[in-house]
C-alpha cells in the first residue's frame, strides 16, 4: 500500500478545524493529495474533528471522486455506453489492458495508472472515447491506445 505523509494528513485537516460542513472538501483534498483516502486518514479525521468514522465512510464512499485503496497518478476512463460500445470500445479497452498488463478496475504496480470502465461520458458522437486525467480522446482505434499512454510517462 501507498505511504501516507501523516504530517500532511494533519495540516489539510488543520485547514478546516473548527469549521462546519467542511467533511466533504476536507476529504477530496485529501484524495487530491494522495490520490486515496487511508484508514489512517480517516481515524485522524475523526479523531481531531469529532466526527464518526461512519460517516466519514459514508461520504467517502458515495462520491466516485474519492477512492479508499491507493490509485495511479493517473485515471484512465474508458467508455463502454452504447454508442462507443457499437464503435469498437471493447477492442480499446482490450488494448489498453494489453498495453498497461492490467484489468479494468486495478492499477499499474508502479502506481502510475489506474484503469477504469465507464458506462457513459456523455459525448457519445466522439465515440470510441477514453478519458485520462479529465483530458478527452475521441475517435480512438486500437492502434492509437500507445500514442495516448505514452504522453503519460
Amino acid at each position: 500500500m501507498a505511504e501516507i505523509d501523516m504530517r500532511k494528513v494533519d495540516e489539510i485537516i488543520g485547514r478546516y478545524k473548527g469549521e462546519e460542513g467542511v467533511l466533504i472538501q476536507l476529504l477530496l483534498d485529501l484524495q487530491s493529495e494522495f490520490n486515496w483516502i487511508s484508514p489512517e486518514a480517516i481515524a485522524r479525521i475523526s479523531e481531531q474533528m469529532r466526527i464518526p468514522k461512519s460517516q466519514i465512510y459514508r461520504i467517502a464512499t458515495f462520491y466516485k471522486a474519492m477512492s479508499l485503496k491507493p490509485v495511479g497518478r493517473h485515471i484512465i476512463q474508458v467508455c463502454l455506453g452504447t454508442a462507443c460500445q457499437v464503435r469498437g470500445a471493447p477492442k480499446i479497452l482490450d488494448r489498453v489492458e494489453e498495453n498497461l498488463k492490467i484489468k479494468e478496475g486495478a492499477t499499474t504496480s508502479d502506481m502510475r495508472f489506474t484503469l477504469k470502465r465507464v458506462n457513459c461520458l456523455g459525448c457519445c458522437a466522439m465515440g470510441p472515447v477514453i478519458v485520462v486525467d479529465g483530458t478527452y480522446h475521441g475517435k480512438i482505434t486500437p492502434s492509437m491506445v500507445e500514442d495516448i499512454l505514452e504522453q503519460y510517462e
